[in-house]
């Protein structure tokens, strides 16, 4: 069972999709929003979760206190998904937080994106190879803000994502099969 685990959404279950998704655990949640919190980065953000699956990161930076989040998709299921939990949190939040979702891959996305975005979640799928990666990042990055966070999720065994000039990963953390890594907008 996912849910949205903190916030003004909080305790509300997600749907998941049925197959093709691999949600992130509420424990690495847990720990990743923590971090998140303490280092101020939720309040007033404009976010964006590429590789959205249920949505439930994007969507619990909005329970958190996101001014916006915008979650993307390319599976249709998924996205249809996405579409209803985006509702129940939205409603729950009230009014003052926009949530949308976009069906589309997070390259043709980020191609034709206005951003600014504060905070970004990227957690594609594990097939995803490094340079794929490496080619949506380099396009995400003229649509980061200039103090802009960056939170890439990969499976434990994959090497540190290879990051365009503009990113510097700060920080990594392990938690079993999933390994963390948060990147900045480098000066």
């Amino acid at each position: 069972m996912t849910r949205i685990i903190a916030g003004r959404a909080g305790s509300l279950v997600l749907d998941v999709p049925d197959a093709g998704t691999r949600p992130t655990s509420d424990r690495v949640r847990e720990s990743l929003f923590g971090a998140l919190e303490s280092a101020d980065a939720l309040r007033g953000a404009a976010v964006l979760d590429l590789y959205a699956g249920s949505g439930a990161l994007g969507l619990e930076a909005l329970s958190r206190g996101a001014a916006s989040a915008d979650l993307v998709e390319k599976s249709p299921r998924a996205a249809t998904v996405a579409q209803r939990n985006a509702a129940r949190v939205a409603k729950a939040v009230g009014a003052g937080a926009a949530v949308r979702v976009h069906r589309s891959s997070a390259d043709a996305f980020l191609r034709t994106a206005h951003g600014p975005f504060d905070l970004v979640f990227l957690d594609p799928p594990y097939d995803v190879s490094e340079a794929e990666l490496s080619s949506t990042l380099a396009l995400l990055v003229p649509v980061l803000s200039a103090g802009a966070d960056v939170v890439i999720e990969r499976a434990a065994r994959s090497p540190q994502p290879t990051l365009p000039d503009h990113l510097a990963v700060g920080r990594s953390k392990r938690y079993g099969d999933t390994a963390l890594w948060w990147a900045a907008v480098a000066d």
